[in-house]
């Protein structure tokens, strides 16, 4: 688990998706992108979301996450996962998901998972900010 100051890069997605095909055991790999929305919330559209984190108990829950996977889906090889703090304006990316397995399909359902996983688990909080500049913390989804 990687907590990224910022928005996520292209080149950083490049560089996991790059260390992802050296491991030849694996011949799926899945990726999921998060971005953020430019939502309409009571009239207003958001422009940005400051994410904010308690650091070590996200990577406790994260390693928790990636067990659980495991033990799930004996196919799994590699988890990576990568999620920004501070703030990061809408269109950019937040969250980086990538599952590697020796097969597609278990890799495009653990991938799924671990999406759901983190959502529902880690520890980071998100407060919108909308184009007037007001805030509201934001509800999971």
């Amino acid at each position: 688990m990687r907590i990224i100051d910022g928005p996520l890069s292209p080149a950083l997605i490049s560089e996991v998706v790059a260390g992802e095909g050296k491991n030849t055991e694996s011949g799926g790999l899945s990726l999921f992108v998060g971005q953020v929305r430019r939502d309409l919330v009571d009239g207003k559209f958001v422009k940005a979301i400051e994410y904010s984190a308690y650091e070590e108990m996200v990577t406790g829950e994260a390693d928790k996450i990636k067990k659980s996977i495991l033990s799930e889906f004996d196919d799994v090889k590699k988890i990576e996962i990568l999620h920004s703090k501070g703030v990061v304006n809408a269109g950019e990316i937040s969250l980086i998901v990538v599952v590697s397995a020796g097969h597609r399909h278990h890799a495009i359902n653990a991938c799924s998972k671990v999406v759901e996983l983190v959502k529902e688990k880690l520890p980071i909080w998100k407060k919108e900010i909308f184009e007037d500049n007001s805030i509201q913390w934001k509800q999971n989804e």
